[in-house]
Parts: structure tokens; C-alpha cells; sequence
């Protein structure tokens, strides 16, 4: 068996910097044609400048014949200017603004404490049509790690979108069945991102066998009915659902640790483990609508002309690969995959 898809992009990803940059670039490289990278580096990428600055950097690390085009983010902070923005709504360059609350995640702490201190910048966005990318988690410690994301919905998302309704807004990475009904019950200008673990695994996961570091990430797996949810708007056609990895990596050292950190790396075989949730789902036929089509829409960018072949055929993923200095643990490590990208 074998299918055919418009060359897809990653509307959500990591790629750290230097020489753990350079080591995973070539993964998502050799699959998608463009991704929208994250800006949560240490520290963020807080300008313009430095965006640019760090784009080239990843130009630099994309094999020769490979095709691969970073779409740069800025990292919003309570001290983001106005000025910023306008610069960067200005450059073809950058693609949007991350909403981090603080402590919400790796590299977060710069992030949003007061949604009251970045009014004056959405009210900007929304002027410019530039994207917010939210990572949609409340940190207050008193609310339950399964129950964050509905919980920002209710308590900032609501009001966000209620006081700026023309804003465009990607909810990332969702989890929950919460957040898939918000999106649907929001206008054209309302997106949202699935990861291929929250496709394919839900919360147990994280205990089979002991504990299992390295299908630990933020937001955390949740129940089946809420991955259920998921692959439901994955595989329903609408088009403001679309491919967002969330590909995360870390080194091995600290993912194996007393106090492991979040992310999990997917690059390596993206489009192969959706492939896998789709062929579940019974749905291979909106595979290309969800990873090459819905997100160039939303974004309003072209879809891709080149194309890539899918063979229904068995691999085994390796145990780890280069990281740095390090190693990097891989989903799916010394297990099968069904799907193969020639």
C-alpha cells in the first residue's frame, strides 16, 4: 500500500540551538518544507533581530538537497513592545507571537504572568493580523496538571477572544475535548494544533511498565475520551485542525533523571506516526488535508507544490540518536512503525 500527500509543514516545533540544533534540523528537514519554530530559547527570542539572527543559524544547519523553510516566532514577554510588533508584522519572516505563561513549560519563565501587561500588544496583533500561538495551561498549583488546559480556557481564553474577536489565534497543542469544542464553537480566525502523541497515546501511557520518561510532556497526555476527541477533529476535514508536532528534544540525561523534563521528539518519524493515527481512524483520505492544506490556509501562505510517498511498510525506530554531546531518546524508540517516508 501507498499513498501520495502534498509535502506537509510543522506548525509547532523545537529546535533548541547550537550544536543540539544542528542535530535535529535534518530530521524535520528531510519531511516538511516549512515550520513554524518556537522562540522559547535561553534566553528568548524576544526581537526581530534575534529572530532573523536565528533563522539563518538554522539555514545554516538544513543539509544540502534538502528544502526547508523556518517560519520565525517571537517569544511574548510583559516588556514586548508595540514597536515590536509592528516590526514584526512588517517582516515575511515572522509568522507570529508565542504566549507562554510563565513556568508553564521548558523555558517559560519569561513568559506571561499578567495577561493585563500585553493588552496594548494584542490590540496591535489584532490591528496587524499577526498570529498569538498559546500554550494553553494555567500554572496556579492548586489546579490539578490534568485539568490546566480547560481550566485557561475558561479563566483567560474566554476573555481573550471575547475583547479581541478578530484576533488570530492558534490554540497549540491540544489535549483535551475542551479544547477541541472551543476551537469549533470560535470564528475562521480560531486554529489548533495536534501533536501525534496525543493521536496515538493517552495518560496511561505514561505508567506502563513503570514510569515512562520519555512520554512525558506539556500538556500532559489526558484520558481516552479525551484522545478520542482529538483524532475526531483530526480526521473530521475542517480546516482549522491542522499538523502541529510539538517535537521537543531533549538529551537523555535530563529525561532519565529524578526530575525529568517535559517534551517528546517526533521529528524523526512525524508524518509516519500520523499516518498510523489516520490509518486507525480509518481516515488516510484527510491525512493531506490535515498536514499540507489546513495550515497553509490558516497561516495564508501557498500550499506546497512538491509531494512525498508513504510506503505501508514496517521499520524499527533506533534507541537513540546524536544529541550534542549527549544522546536523544527518539517516540517510539526500538519499536515498529507501519509506515515508512521514501
Amino acid at each position: 500500500m501507498q499513498i501520495t500527500l502534498t509535502r506537509p509543514d510543522d506548525w509547532h516545533l523545537h529546535l533548541r540551538d547550537e550544536a543540539a540544533m544542528r542535530a535535529v534540523v535534518p530530521y524535520t528537514a528531510r519531511q516538511f518544507a516549512r515550520a513554524i519554530v518556537m522562540p522559547n530559547l535561553v534566553p528568548p527570542i524576544t526581537s526581530v533581530d534575534q529572530a532573523l539572527r536565528y533563522r539563518q543559524r538554522i539555514v545554516e544547519a538544513v543539509p544540502t538537497g534538502l528544502s526547508f523553510e523556518p517560519l520565525m516566532t517571537l517569544y511574548l514577554t510583559e516588556s514586548l513592545s508595540v514597536t515590536e510588533i509592528e516590526k514584526a508584522a512588517l517582516d515575511p519572516h515572522i509568522h507570529g507571537v508565542k504566549l507562554y505563561p510563565a513556568g508553564a513549560t521548558t523555558n517559560s519563565d519569561s513568559g506571561v504572568r499578567d495577561v493585563q501587561a500585553v493588552l496594548p500588544v494584542l490590540e496591535k496583533m489584532e490591528e496587524l493580523g499577526l498570529p498569538l500561538l498559546v500554550h494553553g495551561e494555567v500554572t496556579n498549583p492548586e489546579v490539578d496538571v490534568f485539568d490546566r488546559e480547560s481550566v485557561f480556557i475558561e479563566k483567560t481564553l474566554n476573555g481573550l477572544i471575547t475583547r479581541f474577536p478578530k484576533l488570530k489565534l492558534v490554540l497549540e497543542h491540544i489535549t483535551t475535548k475542551e479544547g477541541v469544542d472551543w476551537v469549533l464553537a470560535q470564528t475562521e480566525n480560531v486554529g489548533g494544533t495536534i501533536t501525534p502523541q496525543h493521536l496515538l497515546l493517552n495518560r496511561n501511557a505514561l505508567f506502563q511498565g513503570g514510569m515512562r520518561p520519555h512520554h512525558y510532556c506539556l500538556p500532559v497526555l489526558k484520558r481516552e475520551v479525551h484522545r478520542e476527541a482529538l483524532v475526531k477533529a483530526a480526521t473530521s476535514g475542517n480546516s482549522r485542525f491542522f499538523l502541529g508536532t510539538d517535537s521537543a528534544p531533549h538529551a537523555q540525561s535530563r529525561k532519565e533523571n529524578a526530575c525529568g523534563c517535559a517534551g517528546i521528539f517526533s521529528a524523526h518519524a512525524a508524518i509516519e506516526l500520523y499516518a498510523e493515527a489516520f490509518e486507525q481512524a480509518n481516515a488516510l483520505d484527510r491525512l493531506e488535508g490535515f498536514a499540507s492544506l489546513h495550515g497553509p490556509q490558516f497561516y495564508g501562505l501557498p500550499v506546497n507544490k512538491e509531494k512525498i510517498t508513504l510506503n505501508k511498510r514496517d521499520w524499527t525506530v533506533d534507541s537513540s540518536y546524536p544529541f550534542g554531546d549527549d544522546r536523544l531518546v527518539p517516540f517510539r524508540a526500538g519499536e515498529t512503525i507501519h509506515w515508512k517516508l521514501e
